[in-house]
This record gives structure tokens, sequence and C-alpha cells, in this order.
């Protein structure tokens, strides 16, 4: 069995992926493994976050392993709050903060257009290899819904009439894009 490190020390989030992996690969963290070094995001794009966290864990362990990034990007703003998307109202992550400041900026805005993007950059046997989900949609003027994190209340999936707020786990993650980035590299080991 191989064993795969996720540049992330969320253990939790290392046995959601193993599930999805169906025993193809053992995902471990960081914490799993010892690896408690910082590593700064200094990247101006996810894609660029998630190659600078992955070559990190490399380079200090020689393992094969990945990372990922998620930002949401809405069309009015130029792209914000892309990859300060966790801290796009400040430092303390504040999900409630970053909705209200979210649609504060965009009261007077004609287009609400906007996309999750998750980014994976995986080193597998030295090479590097990339995933991208997306979930396109746009911005609620008002949080809806009690599921989910972050800003699922106000993002209103291309298709829905609900928040992800408002959809059950199962419903979110037959979609997200999150679930996209995971599947594509699922698609690539499975070849």
């Amino acid at each position: 069995m191989n064993k795969l490190i996720f540049a992330s020390h969320n253990s939790h989030k290392a046995k959601e992926i193993n599930a999805i992996f169906q025993g193809l690969l053992t995902v471990v963290s960081l914490e799993e493994i010892g690896f408690f070094e910082e590593i700064i995001e200094s990247g101006f794009t996810l894609s660029e976050n998630a190659e600078i966290k992955a070559k990190a864990v490399y380079a200090a362990t020689q393992f094969d392993c990945f990372a990922d990034d998620t930002g949401l990007l809405v069309e009015a703003l130029n792209g914000a709050p892309g990859v300060h998307t966790a801290r796009y109202a400040g430092p303390e992550k504040n999900a409630a903060q970053n909705n209200a400041k979210l649609i504060h900026a965009l009261q007077t805005a004609d287009n609400r257009k906007a996309r999750f993007e998750t980014v994976i950059h995986l080193i597998w046997k030295g090479e590097s290899h990339q995933f991208i989900g997306v979930l396109e949609g746009t911005i609620g003027f008002e949080p809806v819904g009690t599921e989910g994190f972050g800003y699922d209340p106000i993002f209103i999936p291309l298709g829905s009439d609900r928040t992800l707020a408002q959809m059950s786990l199962p419903e979110k993650n037959a979609i997200s894009h999150r679930a996209r980035a995971f599947q594509q590299m699922l698609d690539f080991f499975k070849k």
C-alpha cells in the first residue's frame, strides 16, 4: 500500500480523503508524520499556494504528497477574495464577518457571479500534477441555511435556488469544487 502525505495538519480531512480513495492509497496528515514546520503561503494564486505547500513537504520528507488550496472568486470584485478567502475580513478567519463583508462589497453590483475553485498540487514519483475543481454560482443577498461552513450560506450554485448551506452534505459533496478536484486525482490513481 502506498502512503501519500497530505500537506495539512487536519487529520480529520485526511480521513475523509481516505474514504474517497477507498483503499487505493493511505493518506496521512502532517501531524501524523510529525511535520510541524510552518509553510508560508506566499503565492498570488491558488495554484501557486498549493504548489508551495506540496513542494515544501516533498523537500522535507521526500515522500509522495499533495496540497490543496481553495478560494472564492467573485467576478465583480476582480477575483477577490481569491487567495485571501479565509481571511477576507481579517486574520481571525471569521466566516460570518467574511460573508457580511462580501455582501456589503456587492451591495450595488448587478453582477453577482462567483465560483469556488479548489486546486490540488500532487507530487507523485517526483513529478508534479495538478487537478482543478470548479463550482460556478452567484452570491446571495443574505445568509440562508445552517449546513456547511464558510461562504456556504451565501453561495448559490448555478442551476439551484438554494445556497450550499441549505443542502445536505451528500448533496453538496455531489457537486462541490473540492469533490470535483479530488475525483480527478482519484481517476489519475486508478489509471
